[in-house]
């Protein structure tokens, strides 16, 4: 892998570590190493990594800022493609805006309500990338990336770059087309309308106010762990069930969010997948319900 690693470095593609902790990459600060990592410093240098990647046929993953992940403990062999700063363009072109897939979700919400656009206000408190969120059709306050995503630009594991439409992604609850083929997600483009910019920054400010009130943020975590079931939602469940801070291992059920697992520290995923099984065996037991988890499990035990 150093041998690799070095001609990534010779190509001038960006930040290279081998043998890197994915805890150091992660909001749950969670993760065994990464055999190769690459940060990529832009497209180019990107297509150029993911070439070299394939003509020496390793295997290779994707990450943005690392929300919405949990790494195993044994890491992920192979090279991970880190995709952050260097694919972090935007580009506002009247009611539209087309971001670089390493631009955050939370900092777009912010810019497109200051330039009076409306429609992302349910992304001010998605901690991920653009990239992440059109992987999983990221949402909040009832509405989703779907419902504002015109296309975006897909690099696949062929080499092939294409624009997708909105439906040929194949959007659904937390899903798209990129779990089922596998891309990397190198630019979206949002259509949006025009609004009242005081309108828009009150509804930001308050979903802010509402997530500091309700949400974990000041501890190690990956947003919400569950998906909601249908006509219920998986933070009530799991508060009737009287998980509010319960913990295995340095892994516990947040007492501000049920649906929230955080890292009290020292943390491992087993502990994490520990207490996701406990909690989905235990929402079965007593509601009847099953429960499907919402965050990305990737690595080695």
């Amino acid at each position: 892998m150093k041998r690799i690693a070095d001609e990534l470095r010779q190509a001038d593609v960006g930040k290279v570590w081998t043998n890197e902790p994915l805890a150091n990459h992660t909001t749950w600060r969670i993760g065994g190493p990464a055999d190769l990592l690459i940060q990529p410093k832009d497209k180019s240098a990107l297509l150029t990594a993911l070439n070299i990647i394939r003509r020496h046929e390793i295997p290779w993953s994707v990450i943005g800022r690392g929300s919405n992940l949990l790494v195993r403990d044994g890491g992920i062999r192979g090279a991970v493609l880190k995709v952050a700063e260097g694919l972090s363009h935007c580009e506002f072109r009247g009611e539209e805006v087309r971001v670089g897939a390493g631009y955050s979700m939370i900092r777009l919400a912010t810019e497109t309500g200051k330039m009076g656009l409306t429609g992302m206000e349910f992304a001010g408190g998605i901690p991920g990338t653009v990239g992440g969120a059109v992987y999983m059709n990221a949402g909040a306050h009832g509405s989703d990336l779907s419902r504002i995503i015109k296309d975006a630009e897909i690099l696949f594991d062929d080499g092939e770059v294409v624009v997708l439409s909105n439906e040929e992604l194949n959007f659904s609850y937390r899903t798209s087309l990129l779990q089922e083929r596998k891309g990397i997600v190198l630019e979206a483009r949002f259509g949006l309308r025009q609004g009242d910019r005081k309108e828009i920054a009150a509804t930001l400010a308050a979903n802010k106010d509402r997530r500091r009130l309700t949400q974990p943020l000041q501890m190690p975590c990956a947003g919400s762990v569950f998906r909601n079931p249908p006509g219920d939602h998986a933070g009530r469940l799991i508060e009737a069930a009287g998980l509010k801070g319960f913990h295995i291992g340095g892994a516990q059920v947040s007492e501000l969010h049920a649906n929230f697992i955080v890292n009290r520290g020292g943390a491992t995923a087993a502990d994490v997948l520990t207490l996701i099984t406990h909690i989905r065996c235990t929402i079965q037991e007593k509601f009847g319900v099953e429960m499907h988890p919402e965050v990305l499990v990737v690595g080695e035990g």
